[in-house]
């Protein structure tokens, strides 16, 4: 393979395996949420808004993926619209989210590197801690449990 391929692909690779920086969240029921925390889990953390139809759509697909996964994995949901607390946990539950809910906002996003690019939007930590995944689109059920190692 010619250089020019490799140093990209090496780069990336060196980027996504680089030590994430800690997040510090705490979830609508209080439970704090620290990436240091979940050292040998998987960490799926997803942002959404409640106008984002895409988000809607897979907020049960991450849910599925949360319960079956659940032995080694901790999935949080990071809503980013935030105008009135009580609707957006209800509106959450009523679309089946069954997993810690975070009322995300600017710290939160910074937290993760700044503001995000769009919605939805879901970064993936292996059990090291290394931020291992981010892409801005839907997920699956199939597609967390294949980039977690836990698909079929």
């Amino acid at each position: 393979m010619p250089a020019s391929r490799i140093a990209p692909a090496c780069l990336l690779a060196a980027i996504l395996a680089f030590p994430a920086s800690a997040f510090d969240l705490t979830d609508t029921d209080g439970k704090r949420h620290r990436l240091a925390d979940y050292k040998g889990r998987w960490v799926v953390v997803n942002f959404w808004a409640t106008w984002c139809a895409p988000c809607i759509k897979e907020i049960p697909e991450i849910a599925a993926f949360a319960a079956t996964a659940k032995a080694d994995t901790t999935v949080l949901g990071v809503a980013l619209d935030v105008d009135d607390k009580d609707k957006t946990i209800a509106f959450a539950k009523r679309v089946g989210h069954a997993y810690p809910l975070v009322l995300g906002d600017d710290k939160t996003e910074k937290q993760f590197g700044g503001k995000m690019k769009g919605l939805p939007t879901t970064v993936i930590y292996d059990p090291k801690g290394r931020r291992v995944y981010a892409k801005l689109g839907t997920v699956t059920e199939k597609s967390l449990a294949e980039l977690t190692g836990k698909g079929g």
